[in-house]
This record gives structure tokens, C-alpha cells and sequence, in this order.
């Protein structure tokens, strides 16, 4: 087996008014400036202009990930605070109004709303992305392939978009409700290797689909710019040692798997079934949802899938222990939407305005995204 593997983490916030809790439509060229001169050569624009990406150096542990995103998150934090500037890292915000948004300026974004139009209006929503890194002869698609069974279950762990233009949305994952509307954006094709990949590209850019320097968005993909695998699927997390796990768990999942099997076949068809089925469960009810679990005679708990996970592909290592240790606490304590609704539900039952009690679930947002563990 090929140990171990390298990663790296992306961390999309948006920008907020801290005295308001509105998000910001058009930032200060102040604070534009502070954003670019804290993280450096690791900031990146993002759709809007309220929005920014933090993305990391290649790490080879969680401690290494953790010293970066703390020194980031804290730095950045306080210097935007100087503004009056907050930075907001769950997935959705609760009330902003996303018709008010103002799309970057940049030709490459300016060409993506003239092509999604009020879809990509619409995206105003934050992600976690993962890349580990593979060896070059790995062929990724077979890889995704032996993989994909679990994305539901990273989703459920880092659900963190619970509300949606002052709504309560029923879904644990609104964001992710929101990304079914692109193209190419869900679960990857059944490709069986990288040959089938490459004649699948070649068939959209030859239909005039996908554009010579496209790419596709699934939950799960192979970069074209790394020999890595991205991880897409999860919600932005809010609480550091949360994006911790997840990629403490997706770097060990792809390190197991890159000679190991399942033991059901990859790409049957009812694997695929089952796959889309929980991942819709997952987005629905997030932790307190009933999975299909690998041997499907009855329906899981999401705490038990995760066993199942760990009795499969047994941590070897400290961060992989640690993942699976941090992933049982989220599912027994709750996940960021869970503390989001409780937070909203207590502000109600005190007498707070709808208004007042999304402002409640910012500050707490917020708060939970500076804090150090």
C-alpha cells in the first residue's frame, strides 16, 4: 500500500457586516487588501464579492493543518474585525439576500453567471474541498469508484446549511439541494477507469458541452491540475476541528483504498442505487437520518455506518484514529446545522424575532469559527 498520502484543504467563507450580520454585496478595497495581505499567496477570489477562499499549502498531518487554519482563521479574523468585518464559514447563511449579491468582475466568473445565469445567482453558499494526493500511476476514476459508497456519510458529519432566505429549509444540507441545479455537480458518473474518463470528456467537448479547459464538479473528482482527488461534497465547516476530521477520514479512506476492494462491486448498479438514495438522506435529515448500511438487511444509524466504515478500513494511524474519534463525537453532540436550529429554536422560545433569531445563528457562526480547540 502507498503511504502515506499528502493533503490539502480549501475553506470558502463569506464577509459580513459585524455590527449587522448582513453579508457584505460590494467589500471595501480596505478590505479587499486586508484579506489578500493576511493569507498571502494561500488567498483565492470566489464567486461573489463577498466571498473569499483560503487555500492550504500541501500538509502531510492534521497537526500541520490545524497550526495553518488556526494562524489563518485568528489572523484574519482580527484583521477584518478592524474593518468591522466578520467572516462567516458555515455553508449557507441564514437570511442574506442572495439576489442582492454581486458577482466577481473577473472574465472567468463574469463568463460562468452569463452561463448558469440565476443558478449560479442562487450558489451563495460555502464548501469544504479535500485534495489527497496519489501516485501518478493510480488511475482515479477506480479509485472515486471504491470510494463514492461513503461520500453521504462526509456529507452527513459536515451538514452546516440548515436555513435559506430566512427559512428553515427541512434539509440538514440546503447547500447541496442548491448544487443539484448545475450540471455536472452530483454524485460522478459510473465511469469504470481513467480511459472511460478521458472518452467521456472528449464526447462533451466534442458536443460543444464542455469547454477545452472545462471541468466537473462532482461531489468527488480528479483534479486536473494535481494527481489528486477532490473531495467536494461536504458543506464548509464552521468548527476547525470538523474540517479536521473530514480530511482525517477522506485522506484514510483513499490511502486504504488504493489497493483495497469492496466488498461489494463498485460499480454495480444497486451500488449506485443505494449511493444516490443515502446521499438524498443524508442532505434530508443529516445525522438523525436511517442509512442503507453495507450488508443492507435493515436500515443504519449514522453513528452505526460509521462503525461499519471503521470496522472496513481500521485506523493505522494517529490522525486516522483521531478522525474516526472526532466523527463519533459530531454524531452523538450534533453537527453545525444541529447547533445552528438549536440556537434559532431558543432564540424563538425567548422571544426574539424571526430577524433577531437569525442573527442569533450568525453570532454563533461566527463565534464557533474563531474559536480555538
Amino acid at each position: 500500500m502507498y503511504r502515506p498520502c499528502t493533503f490539502g484543504i480549501e475553506e470558502e467563507y463569506l464577509l459580513l457586516d459585524l455590527a449587522s450580520g448582513r453579508l457584505l454585496t460590494s467589500p471595501s478595497q480596505r478590505v479587499a487588501r486586508r484579506c489578500r495581505e493576511v493569507a498571502g499567496e494561500y488567498f483565492a477570489e470566489e464567486m461573489f464579492r463577498s466571498q473569499i477562499e483560503i487555500a492550504s499549502p500541501v500538509f502531510s498531518t492534521l497537526h500541520q493543518a490545524r497550526s495553518f487554519f488556526q494562524d489563518q482563521r485568528q489572523r484574519l479574523g482580527a484583521s477584518l474585525a478592524q474593518e468591522g468585518v466578520g467572516l462567516y464559514g458555515a455553508a449557507s447563511h441564514p437570511n442574506a439576500p442572495w439576489l442582492r449579491q454581486r458577482p466577481r468582475a473577473s472574465a472567468h466568473y463574469r463568463q460562468v453567471f452569463e452561463d448558469y445565469q440565476h443558478v449560479a445567482r442562487r450558489s451563495l453558499l460555502n464548501g469544504l474541498h479535500v485534495h489527497v494526493g496519489v501516485p501518478v500511476q493510480c488511475d482515479r476514476m477506480q479509485l472515486i469508484n471504491r470510494v463514492s459508497y461513503w461520500l453521504p456519510l462526509l456529507l452527513v458529519l459536515s451538514a452546516s446549511s440548515p436555513m435559506w432566505a430566512g427559512q428553515v429549509t427541512g434539509y440538514m444540507s440546503y447547500r447541496r439541494v442548491i448544487c443539484a441545479e448545475w450540471p455536472h455537480m452530483g454524485l460522478p458518473e459510473a465511469l469504470p477507469d481513467w480511459n472511460a474518463y478521458e472518452r467521456y470528456r472528449a464526447l462533451l467537448q466534442r458536443t460543444g458541452v464542455l469547454a477545452a479547459e472545462g471541468d466537473f464538479w462532482w461531489a468527488i473528482r480528479p483534479s486536473r491540475r494535481f494527481p489528486t482527488v477532490e473531495l467536494r461534497i461536504c458543506d464548509a465547516c464552521p468548527d476547525l476541528e470538523d474540517a479536521l476530521c473530514l480530511a482525517g477520514l477522506f485522506r484514510h479512506l483513499v490511502e486504504q483504498n488504493l489497493t483495497a476492494r469492496h466488498a461489494v462491486s463498485p460499480l454495480s448498479r444497486e451500488l449506485r442505487w443505494i449511493t444516490q438514495e443515502n446521499y438524498w438522506r443524508a442532505m434530508r435529515h443529516g445525522r438523525f437520518a436511517e442509512f442503507i448500511g453495507t450488508h443492507e438487511q435493515q436500515p443504519v444509524t449514522a453513528l452505526a455506518w460509521l462503525s461499519q466504515l471503521q470496522a472496513e478500513f481500521a485506523p493505522d494511524t494517529v490522525d486516522a484514529e483521531r478522525a474516526y474519534q472526532h466523527a463519533r463525537h459530531i454524531l452523538q453532540q450534533g453537527t453545525s446545522a444541529d447547533r445552528q436550529l438549536l440556537t434559532l429554536q431558543c432564540a424563538l422560545a425567548n422571544g426574539a424575532t424571526s430577524a433577531q433569531a437569525c442573527r442569533a445563528v450568525v453570532e454563533q457562526v461566527v463565534a464557533a469559527g474563531l474559536a480555538i480547540g
